[in-house]
């Protein structure tokens, strides 16, 4: 039997790159999957109906607005009619790239909230129910910039600092009930985010699109290549597992080398 038969696994953002991933992983150890984000209403359906028939497994979409607590509450109300939420995977974001006295107040709020704010409101929805279980893996996919910054990236570095505090203080109160609450830390990973951050790389730096490649985003990765989703949603499900029990309030760096520097 797969190990995660009978568990239901709610990913934010995951209408596409890690978060897709991440949800056709956790499918793949037999878990029931709760789809959420944006995008091609046709597209969404024909990958959950996909999911869902690869894997023999539930899979259901939502397209809650993960900046609205509002709509974070009915989604866990959906989602108890699948038996709660056993696995969350934070993983909904957007990023935004300017110097600071440029930066849009407006996209501050915004990525304060997707990427930090959520992850408050669903973790706090979750948790009853994974006490009551004794079980519960809560992931969030944080960033190399939950460790170290970059310029022109002040609300992202801020949000995914402040995610990897959160995790810590969420691994110690759900320790005694058999939650762990852990963070992913990819490097540069080639999703749809990464790639609409070149353009305005390359302008905030003066530089073109294929030297912010080689100079900029693959110069922080010793290994000088892009992480790949797969390689993320496979750390993902082993923090699901069993065997990743005892594995509480890390931060997981995947990223070529780049924090080791």
């Amino acid at each position: 039997m797969a190990q995660l038969t009978g568990k239901t696994a709610l990913v934010t953002g995951s209408t596409s790159g890690i978060g897709m991933g991440i949800a056709r992983a956790l499918a793949a150890q037999g878990a029931n999957i709760i789809l959420n984000g944006f995008g091609d209403p046709a597209a969404i359906e024909a990958e959950r109906a996909g999911i869902a028939k690869d894997n023999g497994v539930e899979v259901v979409y939502d397209g809650a607005d993960m900046t609205k607590a509002v709509e974070i509450e009915a989604l866990f109300a959906n989602a108890a009619k699948l038996g709660g939420v056993d696995i969350l995977v934070n993983n909904a974001g957007v990023q935004h790239v300017s110097p600071i006295e440029e930066f849009p107040p407006e996209k501050w709020d915004l990525i304060i909230g997707l990427n930090l704010t959520s992850a408050f409101h669903t973790t706090r929805l979750a948790f009853p129910g994974m006490k009551a279980k004794k079980w519960g893996r809560i992931v969030n996919i944080a960033s190399a910039h939950a460790l170290v910054a970059s310029p022109f990236k002040s609300a992202y570095v801020a949000a995914k600092h402040g995610l990897l505090g959160f995790t810590k203080t969420i691994a110690l109160e759900g320790a005694t009930s058999g939650i762990t609450c852990n963070a992913i830390c990819p490097g540069y990973v080639k999703t749809p985010l990464v790639e609409k951050q070149i353009p305005d790389t390359a302008k905030a730096r003066g530089m073109t699109e294929e030297q912010v490649i080689r100079d900029v985003i693959l110069a922080a990765q010793p290994t000088k290549q892009f992480v790949t989703v797969e390689q993320v949603a496979a750390l993902a499900t082993f923090l699901c597992s069993d065997a990743a029990a005892q594995i509480n309030g890390a931060p997981l760096s995947i990223d070529g080398g780049w924090v080791a520097e």
